[in-house]
């Protein structure tokens, strides 16, 4: 576990890796084991990625589903309400279920559409049917979990269990979220989750401990469930089995979505843990680029990366309005080497939609660009994993020009992260050494600036 990734990365990286994970596993929903690797055996970078859209309801490449549609809920909720207000999350839970969403899970469908009132409604569906230990309420908490983490084991184990109990009567479903609450607690303060593990199940009810420390045991496989993971108890459990045995974000997400069965939900839980985690640069930025999505019921709003990056902060306390850039007159694109072109925020956004962009600084508005990727890459000394990043947006470079998409590369002015990832291109690319890159980049683009000493450490690592 990484112990030097800020709070703040990391609380991005929960709630977008939530999102990654639903959009992500959602077209191989309720399908076999294995088929996301057998579909994708190695990393799809190019135009067509992962993200590969489909499944029995269409999906678009990157949308979320239900999962995370009802996670914005809460997440804007607990923001406008100044904390849990539970008849209001249940309003729009309402709203959005008769709205007719495309997905959504039996029991909440149930209990949503009953008419009862918000404090009788899934207790009266548990009495009656005595199943509601389903896992729609654990895929929508992590928004919930940045939220309280900050008051404490108490306050987030108990605002777990209320908010699963909108929906879900059955206890065993709110203990499930109280442990994913604490296991996201411990990661967004740089712990270890999977060390907070024994923790964490002594904070569950007795009645239910055992079942729980069953399927958390760190020699737990998920060939062991006894219920499908469809229930509360396998999707947490295996999410914490990825989470032990993959090496990094995209292992884990792999790793889950291989499991097969109900995929978007538990990989949308394993993602805001492994997001924690990992942090916000941990997830491949050809995932975050493409996650999107609307909330039935509540208008055309689409929402994308840089909403969910916004919402995040939110919840973690910041009153930051949404970023919008000064607008400059700008720097036009310019070739500075085979394919590859240089502009800043302002010539970006106004170039060619036939570019590929790669946005290395934030954008606001997004692009009418059918292809952009956004690199989570600040010009500063605070990227702690620099060398991932830059890899990461090589790698992609490579694959783009690989389809013959010529590829623009843009950060606020066109200076500092620009330059790193054009010397670092011709680096990988030529063989050149950095003084040589340098020199190259400079004449063909003399807005390059070297100000930044931790990119001049970066760029000599490149190879």
């Amino acid at each position: 576990m990484t112990a030097l990734i800020p709070r703040s990365h990391r609380v991005a990286g929960a709630l977008i890796g939530s999102a990654v994970g639903d959009a992500l596993g959602a077209p191989f929903e309720f399908g076999p084991p294995g088929r996301f690797t057998a579909r994708f055996p190695v990393d799809a970078r190019g135009a067509r990625t992962e993200m590969c859209g489909g499944g029995s309801l269409g999906w678009e490449p990157g949308e979320f589903t239900d999962d995370t549609q009802m996670a914005l809920l809460v997440a804007q909720s607990l923001i406008e309400c100044g904390g849990l207000d539970e008849a209001d999350v249940f309003a729009r839970f309402r709203t959005w279920a008769s709205a007719g969403p495309p997905d959504i899970g039996n029991q909440t469908r149930a209990v949503l559409g009953s008419g009862r009132p918000w404090d009788v409604a899934a207790a009266e569906h548990f009495a009656r049917s005595g199943h509601a230990a389903g896992n729609g309420s654990l895929m929508r908490t992590t928004p919930a979990a940045i939220r309280f983490s900050r008051e404490g084991q108490a306050a987030t184990a108990e605002a777990a269990r209320r908010l699963s109990a909108l929906t879900h009567g059955d206890p065993a479903a709110g203990e499930g979220c109280a442990v994913f609450h604490e296991l996201v607690r411990i990661a967004l303060d740089g712990g270890d989750p999977l060390a907070a593990v024994p923790t964490a199940i002594d904070l569950v009810r007795p009645e239910h401990q055992d079942r729980w420390a069953a399927v958390l045991a760190p020699d737990w496989t998920p060939d062991q469930a006894t219920e499908s993971n469809g229930a509360v108890w396998p999707t947490l459990g295996q999410a914490v089995w990825a989470l032990r045995r993959g090496r990094d974000f995209a292992e884990v997400l792999r790793l889950v979505i291989d499991l097969g069965g109900d995929t978007d939900t538990v990989a949308a839980v394993a993602g805001g843990l492994a997001g924690a985690v990992y942090g916000i640069v941990g997830i491949p930025i050809r995932w975050t680029s493409a996650v999107h999505g609307r909330i039935p019921g509540f208008g055309d709003r689409v929402w994308w990366l840089a909403d969910l990056h916004h919402l995040a902060a939110a919840l973690d306390g910041s009153a930051a309005p949404p970023y919008e850039p000064v607008e400059l007159e700008g720097l036009e694109p310019r070739q500075v080497t085979d394919g590859v072109w240089a502009a800043d925020l302002a010539g970006a956004r106004r170039s060619s939609t036939e570019f590929a962009v790669v946005s290395l600084c934030r954008t606001g508005t997004r692009f009418p660009h059918d292809l952009q990727r956004f690199a989570y890459l600040t010009d500063d000394d605070a990227n702690p994993e620099l060398d991932a990043v830059l890899t990461d947006v090589l790698d992609d470079i490579d694959a783009l020009r690989a389809e013959g998409r010529p590829v623009l590369v843009h950060c606020f002015a066109g200076q500092s992260r620009t330059g790193l990832v054009l010397r670092a291109w011709l680096r990988r690319t030529r063989g050149m050494s950095a003084a040589e890159a340098t020199a190259y980049v400079r004449e063909r683009w003399p807005h390059l600036n070297e100000w930044n000493a931790s990119f001049t450490a970066a760029l000599e690592r490149v190879r």
